[in-house]
C-alpha cells in the first residue's frame, strides 16, 4: 500500500489521572472494535511521562472518508463509541493527517 493512501487519525486526550486506568480500560475493550474493522489499519494508545494527563491515540485508516463514511456507519462504531464516550470532553484535538514520504524507522 502506498504510504499516502491512508489516513492518520490524532486524538490528543486531557484525562485527570484518577480516570486513566478507566481511559486505559475503555480504549483496550474499544480497540476490539477497531480491530474488526476492515477500514482500521493500525492504532496505538500513548501516555504522556512529562505530562501524565496527556494521552495521545493514533489510528491508520485506510483513506479519511472510510474513516468518516465508512466506519462511522458501520456496526462496529457504536459499540466503539459507546466505550470512549465518556472521555469525549476531554479530547483537545482531533485531527486527520497525511503521511509524508519523510519518514525513518529501524
Amino acid at each position: 500500500m502506498n504510504n499516502k493512501t491512508f489516513s492518520v487519525e490524532v486524538i490528543r486526550y486531557n484525562i485527570p489521572a484518577d480516570k486513566g486506568p478507566a481511559f486505559e480500560q475503555a480504549y483496550a475493550e474499544a480497540a476490539k472494535h477497531l480491530q474488526a474493522s476492515p477500514y482500521c489499519l493500525e492504532y496505538r494508545l500513548l501516555h504522556g511521562n512529562d505530562q501524565p494527563n496527556n494521552y495521545i491515540v493514533i489510528i491508520h485508516w485506510t483513506s479519511k472518508d472510510e474513516h468518516l463514511q465508512g466506519f462511522r456507519k458501520s456496526k462496529e462504531f457504536g459499540p466503539f463509541y459507546n466505550l470512549v464516550k465518556p472521555f469525549y470532553n476531554n479530547i483537545e484535538e482531533m485531527k486527520h493527517y497525511d503521511q509524508t514520504d519523510i519518514v525513518w524507522k529501524k
